[in-house]
């Protein structure tokens, strides 16, 4: 005999609403509006054939049968809640397997692995250095960093942070003959670029010198080759702000000019939707979210950028 069960989303919209006695607050909480939870009462309702919910006074109680219905189930909400979380706690622990350019391994998140490693000793990071991002969450991989505009297709993408190009270069460049003291300096120098021209097509134009000549200069296929090869005197490149936040507090590159460019690519944090709340997931994503944020702040406060 097939069991006769309510339809799951009306119940949950019963229990929030008789828990609060209030269909707002059960809106609230289950993040729909009012009137979802109100359909899904009357739906309820029609397949018990009874009226659970009356009205007196603008209050909202419970019938008898309501109230009845509801000392019933909420214990068995309150089952599946605890057997959800002993779920997670388990996925807590163990190895997280984590796939990203080498760029940002190196620059960013190897550095760092140590502070998540003690606040998380039972959980085990793999890196996994691919140079084609997309496409690289296969079944051994849990996490990708992914440097895009967040739209993935089938994938959860949480963006790390607001990423910013900024001139950065040896301080070696800032004195001399050919000093590095205003844009028009540039012309002078050799401009490194990262993947593509374009970026510093934009930034001269973001400044107002449309004419300066940027087909000229090596092409780095990694971040990092980029902010070596500026770390080494051997001209200015646009640096990521995350990427080159590292080498600028360590003073082997400054930023000779105060503006930047917006860039509408990001970083990103994917996973697969069904394994997005895993414990040991959430636990690396707010770890990667808080502390992306963190050193943001501290970059705006230095004034290497200037938000408005």
């Amino acid at each position: 005999m097939a069991r006769r069960l309510p339809p799951l989303n009306a119940l949950k919209a019963f229990e929030a609403a008789a828990r609060h006695l209030s269909f707002t607050r059960a809106a609230e909480e289950l993040f729909v509006t009012q009137a979802a939870v109100s359909h899904q009462i009357k739906a309820l309702e029609e397949f018990l054939g009874l009226k659970l919910f009356r009205r007196k006074n603008r209050a909202l109680l419970l019938t008898e049968e309501g109230q009845g219905y509801f000392l019933d189930i909420k214990d068995i909400f309150i089952s599946l809640t605890e057997a959800t979380d002993r779920l997670l706690a388990r996925g807590a622990k163990g190895t997280i397997t984590v796939s990203l350019q080498p760029s940002f391994a190196i620059q960013w998140l190897v550095p760092r692995l140590s502070q998540f490693s003690e606040l998380h000793p039972d959980i085990d990071v793999r890196i996994k250095a691919v140079d084609l991002y997309e496409g690289s969450l296969t079944e051994d991989v849990d996490v990708a960093i992914y440097y895009g505009r967040g739209n993935w297709s089938g994938l959860r993408a949480d963006k790390l942070h607001t990423e910013y190009l900024l001139p950065v270069c040896s301080p070696s460049l800032l004195v001399g003959e050919k000093a590095l003291t205003k844009p028009e300096d540039l012309q002078y120098h050799t401009l490194l670029h990262d993947t593509a021209r374009r970026d510093w097509k934009a930034w001269f134009k973001l400044v107002g010198l449309r004419q300066m000549n940027v087909n000229h200069g090596p092409i780095f296929s990694h971040s990092t080759m980029v902010l070596q090869a500026a770390v080494y005197g051997q001209g200015v490149a646009l640096g990521h702000s995350v990427l080159a936040k590292p080498e600028i507090e360590a003073g082997r590159l400054v930023c000779p000019f105060e503006q930047v460019l917006l860039s509408k690519n990001a970083y990103y944090m994917v996973c697969k939707p069904s394994q997005a709340e895993q414990g040991k997931l959430v636990a690396f994503r707010e770890w990667m979210i808080s502390l992306v944020e963190q050193e943001q702040q501290e970059f705006v406060h230095e004034g290497l950028v200037e938000v408005e």
